[in-house]
């Protein structure tokens, strides 16, 4: 008998099984798989019985955690499909005394289990049905990022199943330890991007000889909640010039590490101006704002931060009453209202609706727009021949103590940027994709027409965010600028990567349309 006997084997679903269908599409439904099995994993052995089988066997492998991919990439010409949601479990891990979390745990099951075992979380993001897989590899990014940094800069180990020359998988646990022969593997799985070097099965957070609870940040007793909105009727193209650079000059101002709006999170989102049956103008801009309430003075750095923010925008503040991107309408928070921090994050925790198609793009800004910008931005908001309310780009805070971590120190390079952006479109008739994809391009190629219609680095842009994937970045007629999409994401570090990936994929194994390359 084999060692892959004495495993029980994962359950496998096959097409026409009732699970079938939800295994093989996720959060975006313009894509849809059609692999032969759905390996539904729960162990370790599981996922190395699993992959072993796929490669004797010659097929092509598609990993799956929380379905939120923006791209088609655990789908596209995939065979057998690796589905990790089952390795769910959040515990400590004695051996390497660190807090184990499992790559299909989602955000929400770990910000709620360490902070009711452990009083601690990590600085993740808001939409609460994300998997842990495919977010913490490509950095892991919220909220909390401002005051506590990035999620992998708090990651001491990483679990992997990985596929060497001999065609033979093994599990794989990488550290920081200076002394790891894994070392550089932990190194890419700290914003490298999933799918790329193997199956990540469990991350270890912590740090050798520290309690793992007393490594992790804890979060403020309590925060504030804001979300405060602009109705388009109201708003002239200089009330939106004014708004826009007033948030990315609040942002050059107060993004140093060791700011004191550091726990100040703002997530201004630029909708889609549209147009009624009747010809009325509807449609919001919204400014919603996660603000630190346990630090001294908070409520007043909040009022400075909204009184800089709308400093000079004649049009009145009301309440949010539509859905804006992954966050409801939310009209009870036009006055600040303060929250315990675990009631504030269910509360901010919006999350992708599974009934729409969608399309996604992203910059990073080292700087705020430029008047050009902010010009073509109006533009493309404001045309009355694109009539999509759920369509918007919302600009995100950064900084502060991100930007205490070395580009190299982890995969993540954009470590001096003050805003990260993010370009959405959603529709649910699939016969009219083609409409939206032509809106969201010439909106995107219109912000960043000085660069060859994408953000590349310079001393205003730095690039885009790998765990927001396009794959029109790799399109020669839409990216003009003559970099690689491999550079947008990773700058420097993308060498580096591929060594590792040569090192621990020599097969290529784990491919997908933007993957590493070995």
């Amino acid at each position: 008998m084999s060692e892959a006997d004495d495993i029980q084997a994962a359950t496998t679903v096959h097409p026409g099984d009732p699970q079938y269908a939800s295994k093989v599409r996720g959060s975006n439904q313009r894509w849809a798989g059609t692999p032969e099995t759905v390996r539904l994993v729960n162990s370790t052995d599981q996922v190395v019985a699993a992959v072993q089988e796929a490669v004797t066997a010659g097929k092509r492998i598609g990993i799956r955690s929380g379905g939120h991919c923006y791209e088609d990439f655990a789908y596209n010409g995939t065979h057998t499909l690796i589905d990790v949601s089952g390795l769910n479990q959040i515990a400590y891990d004695p051996i390497h005394n660190a807090i184990s979390v499992g790559a299909g745990a989602t955000l929400i099951q770990i910000y709620e289990t360490l902070h009711r075992v452990w009083g601690v979380t990590i600085p993740g993001g808001s939409c609460a049905s994300v998997g842990a897989g495919g977010h913490i590899t490509g950095g892991g990014y919220g909220l909390a990022s401002r005051q506590f940094g990035l999620t992998v800069d708090y990651l001491y180990g990483v679990e992997v199943v990985t596929v060497d020359s001999d065609g033979r998988a093994k599990a794989i646990v990488a550290t920081c330890e200076a002394d790891d022969p894994h070392r550089e593997l932990w190194w890419a799985h700290t914003g490298g991007g999933g799918g790329n070097f193997g199956v990540v099965t469990r991350f270890l957070f912590g740090a050798p000889g520290m309690d793992p609870a007393g490594y992790l940040p804890r979060p403020p007793a309590e925060i504030f909640l804001s979300a405060v909105a602009l109705n388009w009727a109201d708003v002239t193209e200089t009330d939106f010039t004014r708004l826009v650079d007033n948030f990315g000059k609040w942002h050059e101002r107060n993004s140093a590490p060791d700011s004191a709006y550091a726990g100040i999170f703002g997530l201004l989102k630029a909708n889609k101006k549209t147009w009624d049956g009747d010809g009325n103008v509807a449609g919001q801009i919204v400014l919603v704002t996660q603000a630190d309430g346990a630090v001294s003075g908070a409520r007043g750095l909040l009022d400075d931060y909204l009184t800089a923010v709308f400093d000079g925008v004649a049009a009145p503040r009301v309440k949010m009453i539509a859905r804006s991107g992954d966050h409801p309408s939310m009209p009870e928070f036009l006055e600040p209202q303060r929250l315990p921090w675990l009631d504030g994050t269910y509360a901010m925790s919006g999350s992708s609706s599974w009934t729409f198609c969608g399309d996604y793009k992203s910059a990073y800004l080292r700087r705020g727009y430029t008047p050009a910008q902010i010009a073509a931005t109006y533009e493309w908001l404001a045309t009355p021949d694109y009539n999509n309310p759920r369509a918007l780009v919302q600009i995100d805070s950064y900084g502060c103590r991100i930007n205490a971590v070395a580009p190299g120190d982890t995969a993540v390079p954009q470590r001096d940027s003050v805003l990260k952006l993010q370009y959405q479109v959603y529709w649910t008739d699939p016969a009219e994709e083609a409409l939206h994809l032509g809106w969201i391009r010439g909106f995107y190629g219109a912000v960043y027409a000085d660069t060859g219609g994408v953000p590349v680095p310079n001393a205003v842009t730095d690039g885009c965010y790998v765990n927001y994937p396009d794959v029109d970045l790799g399109d020669g007629s839409l990216n003009r600028s003559g970099v690689a999409w491999s550079s947008l994401y990773y700058k420097g570090n993308y060498p580096r990567l591929r060594r590792v990936k040569a090192a621990y994929d020599p097969l290529n194994v784990f491919w997908h349309r933007q993957s590493v390359e070995p």
